[in-house]
């Protein structure tokens, strides 16, 4: 059932509060997490490639999912399979809270990353079911809106877990999401209706590509998780190589057969869709892997409880709130310039916080860094949704759902690499030089991110701009021939 205009049937507004529900418990989650690590690292003993992979583990298996998943709603109905993830993400919360051992942790977390991405998928699809027009594009605001609203409520509803429950308070906050998780999995299960297999739905689960891009992923991430010398650690960089280079053979191969692939390799070759792509990786794992580290920081080099650490970067939330409903007047205005120039404001910000951390007395530096994550949430939030519009806007028409899912995976894989490197790079740089040598580490590395991200951007820009004169000089032509 769709309807464009009007107010929302009963039906409609139950799919509603079920997909909004889903969004902000699996979102919820992981931020809290952030503000719980420190303590959970002396909770349990874990050390530094466990609570490496305690944060980004999640984001790993959460993409890994959502391919999968996704084209299985697509293809025998939604109902039961965001059902699945939310009881199987509820489950691993009671396992992950309960855990004595932090390689339980590590496993609870994996599992818990899976369930989410099972369920994700099926959000975006239930609001296409119910939703057309004007109804739908109000549908999805509403559910980006929940997602920024508990990125602004994370960080203070952990801390002030944290500060009541006392050391144990991270097994609370490991458990937090469990009554919302079950509440939408049982909404769903009563009030959205259920269907059958579909026809026209994408063939195929394509397991070897799923196979490669895991072997990618891990290539990537395992180096910043294992001990010892960097030769040690080079031998997986090969394996990255080797499977990325597996997998786009893999792609075309499978796509050339008449199959779904995971990875398009029409939409890579779309105009600014692997571009934007990039900047979508470069700016979202950057983000989430300095927002790790900085709550370390913040908590064990400034010496803030976890609810004054939130405090510092709510403002920041706040502000990529606002930036984010006032963005479509900048692409309106400036089209893609627009979103090149707010990323490029990135790197001048980073500058001015590296050298107020450096430079700067102890007590100014917190100061500093709210400022400075004020400044990061407006550049954030002018570009990051905006730059994802424009990018699944180069979808070749049909190719759009599978377009989403690209952009996703690429996200969760960077954000699983970036929190993994960042903080491992701060760890290790605390162990040498202290704190605040370990936080500038995590903020050149967001500067240079921005600075790749930029000029993917521009380029983008250009690109499409010769590609407008490319067909306007012919039209032109055409319309002016000599009699």
């Amino acid at each position: 059932m769709t309807a464009g205009e009007g107010s929302r049937t009963p039906l409609q507004t139950r799919v509603l509060l079920v997909c909004l529900a889903t969004g902000f418990t699996t979102l919820l989650d992981s931020a809290v997490l952030t503000v719980a690590a420190p303590a959970l690292r002396d909770g349990l003993g874990a050390s530094t490639a466990q609570l490496q992979w305690i944060l980004a583990g999640y984001s790993l298996t959460f993409g890994i999912a959502l391919v999968p998943a996704g084209r299985l709603g697509d293809r025998f109905g939604r109902v039961w399979f965001l059902v699945a993830g939310l009881v199987l993400f509820a489950l691993t919360s009671v396992v992950s809270a309960s855990a004595q051992d932090a390689d339980v942790l590590v496993v609870a977390r994996l599992v818990q990353g899976f369930g989410a991405g099972m369920a994700n998928p099926q959000v975006i699809g239930l609001l296409q079911d119910h939703f057309a027009g004007p109804a739908r594009a109000r549908a999805l605001g509403a559910y980006a809106s929940t997602g920024a609203f508990a990125a602004v409520i994370a960080p203070l509803v952990g801390g002030l877990v944290l500060a009541v429950a006392g050391p144990t308070g991270w097994r609370f906050s490991l458990v937090l999401t469990l009554p919302f998780a079950l509440a939408a999995a049982a909404l769903c299960a009563r009030f959205v209706p259920r269907t059958g297999p579909r026809a026209g739905a994408a063939p195929g689960l394509d397991p070897v590509g799923l196979a490669l891009l895991t072997v990618t992923a891990l290539g990537l991430l395992v180096p910043f998780v294992l001990p010892g010398s960097p030769m040690a650690r080079a031998p997986w960089a090969g394996v990255a190589v080797v499977g990325a280079v597996a997998l786009v053979g893999w792609e075309r191969r499978h796509a050339r057969s008449g199959r779904s692939p995971v990875l398009s390799p029409e939409l890579l070759r779309a105009p600014g869709f692997a571009l934007g792509c990039l900047v979508a990786t470069c700016t979202f794992g950057s983000a989430l892997g300095f927002s790790a580290v900085l709550m370390i920081y913040l908590q064990e080099g400034a010496g803030l409880t976890p609810f004054e650490a939130g405090l510092v970067t709510t403002p920041g939330a706040l502000a990529s709130v606002v930036a984010a409903n006032l963005s479509w007047r900048l692409v309106r205005r400036f089209g893609r310039a627009g979103v090149s120039g707010a990323i490029a404001a990135k790197v001048p910000v980073a500058v001015a916080t590296l050298l107020a951390v450096l430079l700067l007395p102890d007590r100014f530096v917190v100061v500093s860094l709210v400022v400075g994550q004020v400044l990061t949430g407006v550049t954030g939030g002018l570009s990051m949704s905006t730059n994802q519009a424009l990018t699944l806007d180069r979808a070749p028409a049909g190719q759009h759902g599978v377009a989403a899912g690209m952009l996703q995976v690429s996200q969760r894989i960077s954000a699983t690499v970036c929190i993994a490197g960042m903080t491992g790079a701060f760890v290790g740089g605390v162990a040498t030089r202290g704190y605040d040598a370990g936080l500038a580490g995590a903020i050149v590395a967001t500067a240079l991110l921005a600075v790749v991200a930029t000029a993917c951007s521009v380029l983008d820009d250009v690109l499409a701009r010769r590609r407008r004169d490319a067909v306007e000089v012919p039209a032109a032509e055409a319309t002016f021939q000599p009699v």
